[in-house]
């Protein structure tokens, strides 16, 4: 099964007092593995801090290793917002209704 990422986008988000700003990452694909998502925003931040060049994020994904990617980003603030299934040719969903 592959798995593959559709669309990826970044929104910053003003907040007031000390926290600033928040930049939320969303994120659809066909499936995801484990923590695939973190993975990949870890390893985009890390590109934003300018730690990593963004021809960099090629280089991982084609060595399919994860040993060459940033670092996982944390839990805290991850949230599935929907699962969605495709219906079939037929109308019906995958795995019955």
């Amino acid at each position: 099964m592959r798995r593959r990422v559709l669309d990826l986008g970044w929104t910053r988000v003003e907040r007031g007092g000390a926290d600033g700003v928040e930049l939320v990452c969303v994120m659809t694909g066909t499936a995801f593995c484990h923590q695939m998502v973190r993975s990949i925003v870890g390893s985009l931040v890390e590109v934003g801090l300018g730690r990593r060049r963004p021809s960099d994020v090629g280089e991982m994904l084609r060595a399919r290793d994860r040993r060459t990617t940033g670092p996982v980003a944390p839990p805290q603030g991850l949230c599935l917002w929907e699962v969605g299934y495709a219906a079939d040719p037929d109308g019906s969903l995958p795995f019955g209704s």
